[in-house]
């Protein structure tokens, strides 16, 4: 069963937000990661008996412009050790990433053998205009690509900005939910609730979470990866 919250109205704050994302990504959308970015960086001790949680996405999951402890992905790990749960998280984001270049490294994300990944992309593609078909397919390829290998996945969604039109922007939205349903991964149906239109909790430059935004972030996304280990644990 996919659980789904349904998301705050966007606001005007949102949308400075959308827009700003990939002009401080610094990476073009068209252009794929270099086999150097790529790469995620294996640094599992040979002890290291843990279950393994890949983050996969762009800047909102590499955490640009906070230090590394400070993005999700690290406070999800000492999060999810609080509560019990022996996962280490991985962070395999990359700033400026499209659907695109996702899905053309989904092979090296693979190779740190995960159990579980949280897939957030797809917003940086929105900003270009780039077809909602191409998206949803990239998207969809990920996916297929990870259950092949068994691996629980739980797909982050992201909301559009109003000025790209309205059939835009609910072509752009349905996607998230559509390929949840259809290919019955768990759904955080929106990465940015409750921070996206809090300017206390991003970065000076109004668009990247901080700490505080990261921390409302990890607890927001907490709920569906213990849905996932629950899953990967049967």
């Amino acid at each position: 069963m996919i659980t789904t919250i349904k998301p705050n109205v966007l606001s005007r704050t949102l949308l400075l937000f959308m827009m700003a994302v990939i002009l401080l990504a610094g990476v073009s959308c068209d252009s794929s990661p270099s086999p150097k970015q790529q790469e995620p960086a294996e640094n599992k001790p040979a002890t290291d008996n843990r279950g393994v949680i890949v983050a996969m996405g762009d800047s909102l999951t590499s955490g640009l412009g906070v230090p590394p402890e400070d993005a999700y992905p690290a406070q999800l790990e000492r999060l999810l050790a609080e509560r019990g749960h022996d996962y280490r998280v991985i962070n395999a984001g990359i700033s400026g990433e499209t659907s695109s270049g996702a899905r053309s490294r989904v092979n090296w994300v693979l190779k740190l053998k995960p159990d579980i990944v949280i897939l957030e992309t797809g917003a940086n593609d929105g900003l270009r205009g780039i077809d909602p078909n191409l998206i949803e397919d990239n998207i969809e390829q990920i996916i297929v690509r990870l259950k092949e290998e068994d691996i629980t996945i739980v797909l982050a969604g992201m909301m559009m900005v109003t000025n790209l039109g309205k059939d835009y922007i609910a072509n752009f939205n349905s996607i998230y939910p559509r390929l949840a349903q259809k290919h019955q991964v768990i759904l955080m149906p929106f990465f940015l609730q409750d921070t996206a239109t809090e300017p206390s909790k991003n970065q000076a430059d109004g668009i990247h979470p901080n700490s505080e935004g990261y921390r409302i972030i990890t607890a927001n996304l907490l709920p569906f990866v213990e849905k996932a280990i629950t899953s990967d644990s049967q």
